[in-house]
Parts: C-alpha cells; sequence; structure tokens
C-alpha cells in the first residue's frame, strides 16, 4: 500500500513545469468538477487526476497525457483509489482517530522541503488550495489520518513471523522444489524469420567468429560484456544471463551439450533451427527441494504481500458496503 503523504509530496515534484520548482502542471484540470461522492463528500477530478499520474508518473513527462489505449483502465482504477482513500479517511474521523502534533509538525517540514524558494510554494499554494497554508496543512492531516488506518486495519494485520513462514513451508513442499536446472549465458546469431540460405549462411559465420572470441573469455563477465556487445539475441542486455533454466525446457541440442559440458565451459556453436548460439555454462543444479534458510525472507515477503491484499481487499468492500457512493 502506498504511503499517501509521501504520494502527496511526491505529486508537488511530479506536476511542476520546472525542476526543483513545484507548481501545478497545465495538464491538471484548471477547474475541479465532481466525479464522485462518497457520503456526500465531492471527489473532484483534480483529485482523480492526480492519482492517475501517480498511477502513470510517465504521463508528467509528456504534458499530462496517457496512452489512449491505457487511459480508461488507468481512470478506473484511480477512481477506485481516491473513493477506497475517501472511505478511509471518513473511518479514521468517525473513529475519532487524530494525528499527534510532533507527528504533522515533521509531515509538515518534509511537505516543505519540496520546494526549492519561497516563490515555488506560494505558487503552489495559490493553485492547490487557494493560498491557504491551513487547507494544505488539513490536506497532510487527510494524508496521515488514511494512512493510520491502513496501519491500523492492513499492515499490522498482515505481519507474517518466522514461525507462520515455517508451517506454509512445511504444508506446502511442492512449491518449493527445483527440477534439474542449468545456470547459462548465450551469445546468438538470428538471420531475419524465412531468411535465405545466403542469410543463413551469414549467420553461421558470424556464429564461428564469435566463438573464437567467447573461447578466450575467461570469466562470467567476461563472456557477458561480450554478449552485451555482439549477441543477437534478447539476453544481450543482461550479460546473456538466462539464470537457472529447466532441463525439460531446454532445446534438445543445447541440452546435450550441457550436459558434456563442466562449470564454466564454453561450448561450440550449436545450432537450432536458424538460430547458431554459443554457451557458458554457470552451473548445473540437481533436482531438489529449496530449503527454508535459503527462502525464508522472499516467502516472508511474499506472503506478507498477499495477505495485504487480501487484507485492503476485504476492507474496501467492509467500507463500501455501508457507504452511498456515486460517479458522476
Amino acid at each position: 500500500m502506498k504511503s499517501y503523504f509521501f504520494i502527496y509530496a511526491f505529486l508537488v515534484s511530479a506536476l511542476s513545469a520546472q525542476a526543483g520548482a513545484p507548481t501545478v502542471s497545465s495538464a491538471v484540470p484548471a477547474a475541479a468538477k465532481p466525479v464522485a461522492r462518497v457520503n456526500g463528500a465531492v471527489l473532484t477530478d483534480r483529485d482523480l487526476h492526480r492519482e492517475m499520474l501517480a498511477m502513470f508518473p510517465y504521463a508528467a513527462q509528456h504534458g499530462g497525457e496517457f496512452p489512449k489505449a491505457m487511459e480508461p483502465n488507468i481512470r478506473k482504477g484511480a477512481l477506485q483509489m481516491i473513493v477506497f482513500e475517501e472511505l478511509l479517511y471518513q473511518e479514521a474521523l468517525r473513529r475519532k482517530m487524530t494525528v499527534p502534533a510532533a507527528q504533522m509538525d515533521r509531515a509538515w517540514a518534509e511537505f516543505r522541503k519540496e520546494f526549492s524558494t519561497p516563490e515555488a510554494y506560494r505558487q503552489f499554494l495559490k493553485a492547490e488550495v487557494n493560498g491557504s497554508e491551513e487547507l494544505a496543512r488539513t490536506k497532510i492531516r487527510r494524508s496521515l489520518l488514511i494512512e493510520q488506518t491502513i496501519k491500523i486495519e492492513v499492515s499490522d494485520k498482515a505481519a507474517v513471523s518466522a514461525a507462520e513462514a515455517k508451517a506454509y513451508y512445511d504444508k506446502n513442499p511442492d512449491e518449493f522444489r527445483i527440477p534439474e536446472s542449468f545456470s547459462l549465458q548465450t551469445i546468438s546469431m538470428i538471420p531475419p524469420p524465412k531468411a535465405a540460405p545466403a542469410l543463413i549462411e551469414e549467420a553461421r559465420k558470424r556464429a564461428a567468429k564469435a566463438l573464437k572470441q567467447a573461447q578466450a573469455a575467461k570469466t562470467y563477465e567476461q563472456f557477458g560484456l561480450l554478449a552485451e556487445k555482439i549477441s543477437e539475441d534478447d539476453y544481450r542486455v543482461m550479460l546473456g544471463d538466462h539464470k537457472a533454466v529447466d532441463r525439460a525446457k531446454l532445446p534438445p541440442p543445447i541440452e546435450q551439450a550441457l550436459l558434456a559440458m563442466r562449470p564454466g565451459e564454453i561450448s561450440g556453436v550449436i545450432q537450432v533451427e536458424q538460430t547458431f548460439t554459443i554457451v557458458r555454462l554457470n552451473a548445473h543444479i540437481a533436482a531438489g527441494v529449496r530449503k527454508f534458510d535459503e527462502t525464508k525472507d522472499s516467502l516472508r515477503k511474499q506472503l506478507e504481500k498477499n495477505k495485504t491484499e487480501q487484507l485492503r481487499s476485504a476492507l474496501g468492500k467492509r467500507l463500501r458496503a455501508k457507504a452511498k457512493i456515486e460517479e458522476l
């Protein structure tokens, strides 16, 4: 779940017309128009646009424009989020939750740091909150109350202990089985689709030339830098590294070559259909079960993520069930 205050502060920067001078982009709706009511509270297209930018920040670099094909889904998701935020805020008020003065002061100080000059600060206040510092503080207080509600109802409840993770590990052994696999890097020469024989032969010659260079590469890094420089497959951007590949998913010619190799060795040129590939074997990994100590940290994070999503969804449904929501 996002940090509401810091998303708000981020938007100050994201909507800036010039770096270091937070202000409001011309892409933001000039006059606020209602887009939804939540128990009578009005949410506007300005709120919606900010949330759309939070979901798709690259739009801020292009005048606030969103890709046409993606805009409807971005808008739908953003509307759901601002409604959810308003429900959380109203729940915080219902519970009579407050923000400690020290916390509010820290948040306000962080907010002020977003502005490089007093003039940028004044411009923002004028455009966003009619020049009112008190209204700006109210918005930040609202964000902090939303954060508190999420912490109580989701974040705190989503924590997963080491014992819970171990219980899950013991109960679901199949999830931690690892197949026999090979950790490998490749350099590949690929002719165009349906290439004429002459182009296929050119690819073969490029591979033969590459092999001489590859054989001179003595380390993972040297082979990887060569792959980055001359390989024609997509893995070149990752130093040719495929990580661990399930043996069952390997093309037979590459599988056979790898079975005859030791870690650190480099194959000859292997033809798979019209592609000519050179392989470096980094490791031959036997089938087995990943040990709990090897997976406990990532497992806890994944379980906490899953639990967070479940709790958040349940909270949203619970709050919506007793709310009057109108999309305008």
